[in-house]
């Protein structure tokens, strides 16, 4: 039932630690889940430093969709959308053939608190990997949600038991969020091909085995997998169906090497678009170190 089990490998991005769980060199991708980093769980007090702050960068060939547990982000774009997310929320950005943005914790800066969260990559399939940029917020009200027998869950993007989420996919995918209390059962059906569960809080059991936070559960395609609830947990599932194999170099994703080398070239060169609200910094293209001077 299990196939593998991916421990979070954690990174500090500039005063601020993420989890990375995808890519990994075991599974690469689950459906079309090409990215996924736990940001947080972090406290932070009052006037912390803006080196937190991420400036605006690029991608292609990609949706982002970022969704909190706690705290809250500002996010700004070249298609000019600035929009808040608070808990429960959905930021769902398609990058498509070109788009920057930055992410900002200006409302944290200001007041302290906790920031917890997840931010997905889900590729675009081939057909749409050039499709024009675009943005769309959703309220937590607006996403299907239901409770019972100690699980609550709230459909996120895609479709999954019976429901159907408002956000835009362009490919067969779910994205759900369980809150488990300590004990709970819930059962994941074998609707799709490729499917996985990341604890992002807590312990459960699954298949006889025991599972802690950090770590994401894919499973073989076929059969229900039935979760429960040592601790009280918070469960993420993810999966769908797989779009093909994917190359992937610094933010951007694309079935081309030859389209993310133009994309590095594009943003080398300054012809790639910044926000209009943050278009006096942004992150430079990383480049490869040199190689070693073989006589020091």
């Amino acid at each position: 039932m299990i196939d593998l089990v991916i421990d979070q490998r954690r990174k500090d991005l500039g005063g601020f630690e993420v989890g990375r769980v995808l890519p990994h060199a075991g599974r690469r991708m689950v459906g079309p889940f090409i990215f996924f980093d736990h940001m947080g769980p972090a406290e932070f007090q009052p006037g912390f430093g803006r080196e937190v702050d991420v400036r605006p960068h690029p991608h292609i060939g990609l949706s982002t969709l970022s969704y909190l547990f706690e705290g809250g982000i500002t996010h700004r774009d070249s298609v000019g959308a600035h929009q808040d997310i608070w808990p429960g929320e959905v930021n769902w950005m398609i990058a498509g053939r070109g788009i920057t943005h930055s992410e900002r914790f200006e409302h944290l800066r200001a007041n302290g608190g906790r920031m917890n969260g997840i931010q997905c990559w889900i590729a675009l399939p081939t057909e749409d990997e050039e499709t024009d940029p675009g943005f769309v917020h959703h309220g937590a009200e607006e996403l299907p949600a239901y409770e019972d027998g100690g699980v609550s869950a709230r459909l996120i993007a895609g479709k999954a038991f019976g429901a159907a989420s408002p956000v835009q996919v362009h490919s067969p995918l779910f994205y759900v969020h369980w809150t488990l209390a300590a004990g709970a059962r819930a059962q994941l059906p074998a609707e799709y091909p490729e499917r996985a569960a990341y604890v992002a809080q807590g312990v459960v059991e699954v298949d006889g085995g025991q599972f802690h936070e950090g770590q994401m559960l894919v499973f073989t395609p076929g059969q229900p997998v039935v979760v429960t609830a040592v601790t009280g947990a918070l469960v993420m599932l993810l999966g769908g169906e797989p779009v093909g194999p994917r190359f992937i170099e610094w933010n951007f994703v694309s079935s081309s090497k030859e389209r993310i080398e133009q994309a590095k070239a594009d943003w080398r060169a300054g012809r790639i678009k910044l926000p209009d609200a943050d278009n006096a910094e942004f992150i430079p293209l990383p480049e490869p170190a040199p190689p070693p001077n073989p006589m020091s």
